[in-house]
């Protein structure tokens, strides 16, 4: 009877096996796979217990999922099982195809280990296919690439019997069709957290990107993004309501642009520095009209999420009213408060500027000039400097030619050596040629009774207008500063002993006119002192000898002619 219900029973084992199977592939998610696959051993093969030990990231075994008996489930789910417990288990007892069997016989000695188990009570076998309370199956279940996944635990056939061929072919065809199962689960879990993780991402990167595009656009200060690299770099591609009204220029126009086109020409230099750095500025902009505007430029060199092009993120600050107060500062600190002239300790600095320390050595011939050059020694007009062995030819400057004032006053050498330093010389009482610094000193005849008489406010109008006769006076380049009080110096460079004393007359002749203040008209006089500087020669020494010079001449004159210059 058994042989002729075999096929039968095959087939009916076959249809629930296929039909378990197939609610594998139902599932929607990984725990509802293992419980699935629990609950088929328990309906489709015929066991009433089932188990899924499932591998956790660290290797070792959870039971994760169970059926056939609630009291047990609720004793052994969640419980861990090291990973070498069970290499231990699936490498003893009986090899059954993929499936593993320990029979009770030797189970006594895994009672002490931590994988997770239940016993159920019963009598010893009978026979001997009789299945034993004790006796373990266990039908691992593998990734495609040889990665074990779990283990699915079986206990308690129905029939009483340990299975036979059938059931086991039965039970490992299973447990590969639940590998296929948990693996899909897993990548489908993978899929919907990547899915849900690149959502967050998406939904973060226009949070951000919203966030970015407000504070671009609604920024107090002027911003602009500009192009790095290629044949248009630097060119704006967007900016700002701010900037536009900086600029004075709408968004459409200033596309046309880069910074390079707006910044004034002596700040390109200071530009492109900070452009390919990447760091902060103080330049001037062009404006619409055809000004300038002192702004204050951040730079910050970015990449796009794809580490794409770069870009060049720019933070456009308007300094214009600190600029402003930093050059009235400045000029407050070396001009004169009432008539807007160089003051005393700036005069000083552009002479000194012009001094050396070390005196005009002297004259000499052309041909011991050369010699000089070969031997390494300074000849007439050279200057040694020690620590680069740099010289150079002296040449004299021009009537209206004008040396700077910048030149540092060094103990022989500009340092670095590697500027040449002309040296100042006097001219002689010889007329040669010979062209100087002149420094003119002047003193104002019959200012002080002026102020006992009028009052200072007179004499401040009376300072005003001299100044401003002096300044007209001159050529541009040359220096009037006033020294205090009603004492004025003018520095004229380039000038003979015969044209100095010439433009002391003019500027004579200048101040002496009448000056009218408050509808009355009061004169002053005017003394001047020649002075000439000289390397070797302080600028106090200069000036000095300039005041003995104007003392010397006002003394020379009577009280009378003082006033009438």
């Amino acid at each position: 009877m058994e042989t002729e219900s075999e096929p039968y029973v095959r087939l009916t084992t076959l249809r629930q096996l296929h039909q378990v199977v197939a609610e594998l592939n139902t599932a929607r998610s990984l725990a509802d796979t293992l419980q699935t696959v629990v609950d088929g051993i328990v309906v489709g093969l015929g066991y009433e217990l089932a188990a899924v030990n499932l591998v956790r990231p660290d290797g070792d075994l959870v039971v994760a999922a169970f059926a056939g008996d609630p009291a047990a489930e609720a004793l052994i789910t969640g419980r861990v099982g090291s990973r070498a417990s069970w290499e231990r288990r699936l490498t003893m007892g009986e090899s059954w195809g993929g499936l593993r069997f320990i029979p009770h016989t030797e189970g006594w000695v895994l009672i002490e280990d931590d994988v997770p188990q239940w016993h159920t009570d019963g009598p010893d076998p009978r026979f001997e296919d009789e299945w034993h309370p004790e006796d373990r199956l266990y039908a691992p279940m593998y990734a495609t690439g040889g990665e074990l996944l779990g283990v699915i635990s079986v206990d308690r056939p129905r029939n009483g019997r340990r299975p036979g061929a059938w059931g086991r072919e039965a039970l490992q065809m299973y447990a590969f069709q639940a590998a296929i199962a948990i693996s899909n689960a897993r990548l489908r879990a993978n899929m919907q957290r990547a899915l849900v993780r690149l959502e967050r991402e998406q939904q973060a990167l226009r949070a951000s990107e919203e966030s970015f595009r407000q504070a671009f656009e609604y920024a107090p200060s002027g911003m602009a993004i500009a192009e790095m690299g290629g044949d248009q770099h630097g060119r704006l591609l967007r900016t700002n309501d701010a900037l536009c009204r900086l600029l004075g220029r709408p968004a459409s126009v200033l596309r046309r642009y880069s910074f390079s086109d707006l910044v004034h020409p002596e700040d390109i230099g200071t530009l492109l520095r900070t452009s390919a750095e990447g760091g902060r500025a103080e330049l001037r902009l062009g404006r619409r009209d055809g000004t300038y505007v002192w702004v204050s430029l951040r730079n910050s060199v970015v990449a796009d999420a794809a580490d794409g092009p770069r870009f060049l993120l720019t933070h456009v600050e308007d300094i214009e009213e600190r600029k402003r107060h930093e050059l009235q500062l400045a000029h407050r600190a070396s001009h004169d408060s009432l008539t807007g002239l160089p003051n005393s300790a700036e005069l000083r600095s552009r002479l000194s500027a012009r001094l050396c320390r070390r005196p005009q050595a002297a004259r000499a011939t052309a041909v011991e000039a050369l010699d000089a050059a070969y031997e390494g020694r300074p000849g007439e007009g050279e200057h040694a400097f020690p620590q680069d062995g740099y010289q150079g030819p002296y040449e004299q400057p021009g009537p209206y030619e004008q040396v700077p004032y910048d030149v540092p006053a060094t103990a022989g050498a500009v340092p670095g050596g590697f500027e040449h330093h002309v040296h100042t010389v006097a001219p002689t009482d010889l007329d040669d040629g010979t062209k100087g610094l002149a420094v003119l000193f002047c003193d104002l005849d019959g200012f002080k009774s002026i102020n006992d008489r009028f009052g200072h406010h007179t004499g401040d109008a009376v300072l005003i207008e001299v100044a401003r006769r002096l300044t007209t006076g001159v050529r541009d380049g040359d220096t009037v500063a006033r020294l205090g009080g009603d004492e004025f110096v003018v520095l004229a460079d380039g000038l003979g002993a015969a044209d100095a004393a010439d433009l002391a007359v003019r500027l004579r002749n200048a101040i002496i006119p009448p000056i009218r203040v408050d509808g009355r008209a009061v004169r002053v006089g005017a003394s001047f002192g020649i002075g000439w500087a000289s390397c070797g020669m302080s600028a106090e020494e200069v000036l000095r000898s300039a005041d003995q010079r104007m003392y010397i001449e006002k003394r020379s004159r009577s009280k009378a002619h003082r006033r009438a210059g």
